[in-house]
């Protein structure tokens, strides 16, 4: 239910130019917000709009069509209702948006009151400042208009994600988030609405680790060079010296923290429902801004901002020239940005940053050959048994309430309270701490989806069409081989084995498909992961490099250029393995053929 204030405190605000009160101010915030800090911008110098406006939707109508599933419907009516800062729809409005997110079934009545009580011992708000987890960002814990107790109440959400998610490392933008969803709801239902944020699979919302934050940042400038370069060009220009890292570094400030809070409220309205891209969109939009703003506005010269860009955009957010309405259409005007376009950016620079960690890791050979990068580290093995823990207390809490509801299984639900979705994986290759280490190497990405077994010998026979059948369809896949000597090793394969049937222009099928996420990896006798030689990207290793997978009614190859890194015949049975210079890699067994015990073969649920 939306929370109720007086509007009393109005009267003691002070009025400030271009600013002015509304009257029922009060209306949609919940009772830990200072109401009266809150002012709403009036752009008396931006044109009327004409003619009659159209009505607002109601959150009734909204619901209704998540319940048809005509998301694009509701995406479309978030972008254009401009309901007020103050408007009550939110406090049911954001709940359901982020609780669409949520693949947990955990969350049931009470639940986060005892995760409370096993974190603090109490129910009871402590007067006392709490110490915040690692992840969050102590110069950017931004409470917006929350009191203190607010404030109170955001340290004590963000206290118990971490004990809930302890696999989340680094977050800047979490406290922030946390704190504007309070505005608008109680604890319990901010929580609920993390949990979604975090938890989701289908969008990205919220990064969690040091690598996923400095991937986007990194996105987003590599997007800018290509949507706004003029703006880039122009601060290039006029700061010679200017490094863009810098400036891209704090992207997501310019928003949380610069611009005005009803700016950020209409922009949430979106990023609920859409995840990150909508605050990609925003950035884009504020670079173009200030870039035309510097031209005709002196206090924006390039005298007075060379020596800080970076400051100079989040005060310039602060008073940005547009109202939400007017840079909400201009940032899903822009054309070009689709989120495919923005996805391979990503794994782009993800590949990059991973490939440029191995070689700042060790010697020459390391980086050519194998890389132990990533795996398991104390820290991360003390995190799997803290997730463990979690997972055990969990169920002791909620055990006859998960009977009610029908739950399958233990596995099901460790994997929807945020543990591994491989904790639970019984595999006949190869023992725990290895798949641990495996899926320490896989894409970020795609550690958030829950793997599923499509293929094995020793259920499904030792037949290629069978395979074929089983997995074809299905990207990524991950193959992991057991042979007759007890080796175990596999790749990582980026595309559907099913493209061995595209055909090019010429109408032939093409020999080999695939990208340069493939890997390989050895698990026994070694443990070693085997990256593209080009993912370093600083040379043309030609076509021999490229040669990523291949496959016929015959055999499967993975690997080539002077040899094949895995190859196997049709009936699943014997294989061989030599170096290649795909993945510059020694054979994987050391008597180069092989006879194969088990064949394994997983996809992931929900790509």
């Amino acid at each position: 239910m939306p929370y109720h204030r007086s509007g009393d405190a109005s009267a003691q605000a002070d009025k400030l130019s271009g600013i002015v009160e509304e009257s029922d101010l009060y209306e949609g915030f919940a009772p830990h917000v200072e109401t009266s800090e809150i002012k709403t911008l009036d752009f008396y110098n931006l044109p009327k709009p004409t003619g009659k406006e159209p009505a607002l939707r109601s959150y009734t109508e909204i619901q209704q069509l998540l319940q048809q599933g005509k998301k694009r419907d509701v995406k479309n009516i978030l972008r254009e209702n401009s309901w007020p800062i103050n408007s009550p729809i939110r406090a049911q409005l954001w709940p359901m948006l982020c609780g669409q997110h949520l693949t947990k079934q955990q969350m049931l009545d009470g639940f986060y009151w005892e995760m409370v009580h096993q974190v603090f011992g109490t129910t009871e708000l402590s007067e006392k400042p709490i110490m915040l987890p690692a992840f969050v960002d102590a110069t950017h814990c931004l409470p917006y208009h929350l009191t203190s107790t607010g404030r109170a109440v955001a340290d004590r959400i963000v206290n118990v994600l971490g004990y809930d998610c302890p696999d989340i490392t680094y977050s800047p933008v979490l406290y922030p988030i946390t704190s504007i969803l309070l505005h608008f709801m109680s604890e319990e239902e901010a929580y609920m609405c993390l949990a979604g944020l975090v938890g989701s699979k289908e969008k990205v919302f919220i990064n969690q680790t040091k690598l996923q934050h400095e991937v986007t940042w990194k996105t987003v400038m590599q997007i800018a060079k290509k949507h706004t370069k003029s703006a880039i060009s122009y601060f290039q220009r006029i700061c010679p010296g200017l490094k863009l890292e810098r400036v891209f570094m704090d992207w997501c400030w310019w928003i949380l923290a610069g611009l005005p809070f009803q700016h950020l409220v209409r922009i949430m309205d979106c990023y609920f429902h859409e995840g990150i891209k909508v605050l990609y969109r925003v950035a884009l939009v504020v670079l173009n801004l200030f870039h035309k703003e510097c031209q005709s506005n002196n206090e924006w010269s390039p005298d007075n901002i060379k020596n800080d860009i970076g400051n100079a955009l989040i005060k310039f957010c602060k008073k940005i020239p547009v109202s939400p309405a007017k840079l909400l259409h201009a940032a899903f005007s822009i054309r070009g940005l689709s989120t495919q376009y923005i996805s391979r950016i990503f794994i782009k620079t993800e590949m990059l940053l991973k490939s440029r960690s191995v070689l700042n890791s060790g010697s020459k050979q390391l980086i050519k050959s194998r890389s132990s990068d990533n795996l398991p580290t104390s820290q991360s093995q003390v995190n799997i048994q803290m997730m463990s823990h979690t997972l055990t207390i969990r169920e002791k809490l909620h055990s006859e309430s998960c009977r009610n509801l029908g739950e399958k299984s233990p596995g099901h639900r460790a994997i929807a309270m945020g543990v591994y979705p491989i904790h639970n994986l019984k595999s006949q290759v190869c023992k725990n701490e290895d798949l641990f280490t495996l899926w320490s190497w896989l894409p970020v990405r795609i550690t958030m989806y829950q793997p599923v077994l499509l293929y094995t010998t020793e259920e499904h026979g030792c037949s290629l069409t069978t395979f074929y059948v089983r997995v074809e369809q299905h990207e990524p896949t991950l193959l992991m081989i057991k042979t007759c000597n007890n080796e175990v090793f596999g790749a990582y394969c980026s595309s559907r084995w099913f493209e061995r049937n595209v055909k090019d222009d010429k109408g032939q099928r093409q020999a080999y498909f695939g990208t340069g996420e493939t890997f390989l990896f050895s698990l026994y006798p070694e443990r070693a992961k085997y990256p593209w030689v080009g993912i370093e990207g600083d040379k043309d290793l030609g076509h021999s490099s490229e040669l990523f997978m291949a496959a016929d009614s015959k055999m499967i190859t993975i690997g080539g250029g002077e040899g094949q890194a895995i190859w196997m015949d049709e009936n699943i049975r014997f294989g061989k393995t030599d170096g290649c210079k795909t993945f510059n890699n020694p054979p994987l067994c050391p008597s180069g053929d092989f006879e194969i015990r088990v064949l394994e073969v997983y996809g992931f649920v929900g790509i």
